[in-house]
């Protein structure tokens, strides 16, 4: 799917604004504040029917009660959001409270904050590898919804005198859902860690031990049993912390480069260039499951790479619908030897 225009009513920092787009690469070219990532986050927004970045309420600019996006496609297709109080998306007439898989233009976002991927906390790593998941398998954004709300009531009733009456029901529901969790975690860590020294060498032009693996303190061997037990066996321990301790919500993906902990023992250049990996294996991997070209969304990330990086993504980019933001389209522009469409903002 090729998206070849959008209109922007009250999203955002935009009032009313429309933006012709490129089949091949779009150049968002703008000062800082100037709402050039709030133009990825629509496009982001009438693909997946979702933001990276904030819940629907609070795309609506400021002092206005709705919001609106219309995006066109090369299909001849009409995609429509509008949120006020709730979110609605139509698709050529067809009214959707939330956009079904099949129905969703896959994304790949690649933006600053993505490095906490790689150096920030579990659960930054824990969302990037589900999100991967929704954008790749069908169903799963379903049970990790229901994981999310059977843990939720797990860790309500923990807080209820005498709860261990109610608990097992919980507790089997919670272990058949993490055990789907599970599996679908170490299938795509797998994928990723076969590819992913291969790909770094690419980038970085010397080759490089690298490791993707899950860590976890259950076995993942018949998980659903295993946790089941250890639920049970730490029920005195959640019922004084309050919450639950164990589960894929408290698990982590482990990266090593060279058979040391990533982040630490990694150079700026090394960390932007597996990251820049992961970006083009998780490109790879949605447009084998989805069957279709992913639109690539670059969030003033360009202008970070050196030349030899930039010289490779440009190499990634080129059969891909591709939009960038940059305070110099000069960077960018003089990577593509085919045409280019520049936005000003």
């Amino acid at each position: 799917m090729i998206f070849t225009d959008i209109r922007l009513q009250n999203f955002r920092s935009y009032l009313d604004s429309s933006f012709e787009l490129s089949n091949g690469v779009s150049i968002v070219v703008g000062p800082n504040a100037t709402g050039k990532t709030n133009l990825l986050e629509a496009v982001m927004v009438s693909a997946i029917g979702k933001s990276y970045r904030v819940k629907p309420p609070d795309m609506i600019r400021s002092n206005q009660t709705w919001c609106r996006l219309d995006a066109h496609t090369a299909d001849n297709s009409v995609r429509t959001t509008k949120i006020t109080n709730d979110k609605i998306h139509e698709i050529n007439g067809k009214t959707y409270k939330k956009l079904p898989l099949a129905q969703q233009q896959p994304i790949v976002l690649f933006e600053p904050n993505n490095l906490a991927i790689l150096q920030g906390e579990p659960p930054a790593r824990r969302d990037y590898i589900d999100n991967l998941l929704d954008q790749t398998s069908l169903g799963f954004s379903k049970i990790r919804r229901d994981y999310k709300r059977t843990l939720a009531q797990r860790n309500a009733l923990l807080k209820t005198p005498n709860p261990e009456s109610k608990m097992f029901i919980w507790d089997v529901r919670l272990s058949e859902l993490a055990s789907q969790i599970i599996a679908s975690r170490l299938r795509i860590i797998g994928q990723i860690s076969q590819d992913l020294a291969e790909v770094y060498s690419e980038i970085a032009g010397k080759k490089t031990k690298l490791l993707a693996s899950y860590k976890s303190n259950i076995s993942s061997d018949n998980y659903a049993s295993a946790i089941l037990q250890k639920l049970q066996a730490s029920l005195d321990r959640d019922k004084l912390l309050g919450f639950t301790t164990t589960g894929p919500h408290r698990d982590d993906i482990k990266l090593e480069i060279n058979g040391q902990p990533m982040g630490v023992f990694s150079s700026r250049g090394e960390t932007r260039s597996i990251l820049l990996a992961l970006k083009i294996i998780e490109l790879k991997l949605i447009e084998k499951a989805r069957e279709t070209k992913p639109t690539l969304l670059l969030d003033d990330v360009f202008s970070e790479l050196d030349g030899a990086r930039r010289k490779h993504l440009t190499s990634f980019l080129k059969p891909y619908q591709t939009i960038i933001t940059t305070t110099d389209a000069d960077i960018i522009t003089k990577n593509f030897s085919q045409n280019c469409a520049i936005i000003p903002l």
